[in-house]
């Protein structure tokens, strides 16, 4: 077990509901992206994980596909209705959960009230969305509102990934968290620079997955088009460079982090914004703990450690999560 000081802060952790899995399936989400079975949450078990392997804190959210599957008010409903049940498994285990609210996107109006509700009544940590939702990526003018309040509020947006459109064409068959996943990531990070959102609402913390993905490769080729070809939709030619916005972006270390993609990440954009994620209950137990051994074996950020690191990282972003004492 790690020094109380090493404790980790888990950004990037799952729950699904009975009723969550039961509208998924019931819009056509089986094998959702393509994965051969649900996941199942139990908060009991979680805590038991988070005990093994030294996590302190774990910010619950939803993962792909989220909670819209096509009509407008059943999606408020049922984003409603998993935000109160993360909010009472916070409550019931205080210090040791928390939680970024889910939204029904691209509901725009069902989002900014859902946002309001779970941040000023549930204490939510902040939002959930998807990189897209139904083909509509971040970057859509018709979020405009939604960025505008959460950059008012000083928000914090987890972008989780999820399946592109037409993703059965692209993803040869094999599931789309994979590589899909990755890519889409690294085109939503696109469309939110090149349609000026991260400079424009500077006051929005953004929260990427899966130690950047494929980003830490592609930042300088995004750069090179905005500069040489001048064709990327980017309207205003003063904005700050393409690795300049994404160095004010969140990284979390789900997945695969070391020996490749969190020396990778780190060498281009920094380790003040890399956060610790597990990706559990997606990721299976044995997943987590594999993970957590190569944060252990790995080159450590000297003078810290990756825990120590992560955790002071976590603690910058949502200093509420420094200032909750876990109940014994």
């Amino acid at each position: 077990m790690p020094t109380p000081a090493g404790l980790l802060i888990d950004l990037h952790a799952h729950f699904v509901t009975e009723q969550y899995v039961e509208a998924a399936r019931s819009a056509g989400h089986h094998y959702p992206d393509g994965m051969p079975h649900w996941p199942r949450w139990d908060a009991t078990e979680h805590l038991q994980l988070m005990d093994r392997h030294g996590i302190r804190t774990s910010v619950l959210s939803l993962s792909s596909p989220g909670v819209h599957f096509g009509d407008d008010q059943a999606a408020r409903l049922l984003s409603r209705a998993v935000n109160e049940y993360a909010a009472e498994a916070r409550h019931r285990h205080p210090g040791r959960f928390g939680h970024f609210a889910s939204l029904p996107l691209p509901d725009v109006e069902g989002s900014l009230s859902e946002l309001a509700h779970c941040l000023d009544v549930l204490g939510s940590d902040g939002v959930a969305v998807t990189t897209n939702t139904g083909g509509v990526y971040l970057g859509d003018a018709r979020y405009e509102p939604l960025w505008s309040e959460l950059d008012r509020r000083r928000g914090v947006v987890f972008v989780h990934p999820t399946s592109p459109p037409h993703a059965d064409a692209v993803a040869l068959g094999r599931p789309r968290p994979m590589l899909e996943f990755i890519f889409d990531s690294a085109r939503a990070i696109s469309d939110l620079v090149f349609n000026g959102v991260i400079s424009r609402y500077a006051g929005i913390q953004w929260i990427f997955t899966h130690s950047g993905g494929a980003v830490p490769l592609l930042a300088d080729r995004m750069e090179l088009f905005r500069t040489v070809f001048g064709d990327t939709g980017q309207a205003d030619s003063t904005e700050q460079t393409v690795p300049e916005q994404i160095s004010r972006l969140w990284f979390d270390m789900a997945g695969t982090p070391f020996p490749r993609q969190i020396p990778a990440l780190a060498a281009g954009f920094g380790s003040d914004r890399i956060l610790y994620g597990s990706d559990y209950c997606w990721t299976p137990g044995f997943g987590v703990s594999a993970q957590i051994a190569s944060l252990d074996t790995a080159e450590q950020p000297s003078p810290d450690t990756w825990h120590t690191l992560t955790t002071r990282n976590a603690e910058r972003l949502l200093p509420q999560l420094a200032q909750s004492s876990p109940a014994q």
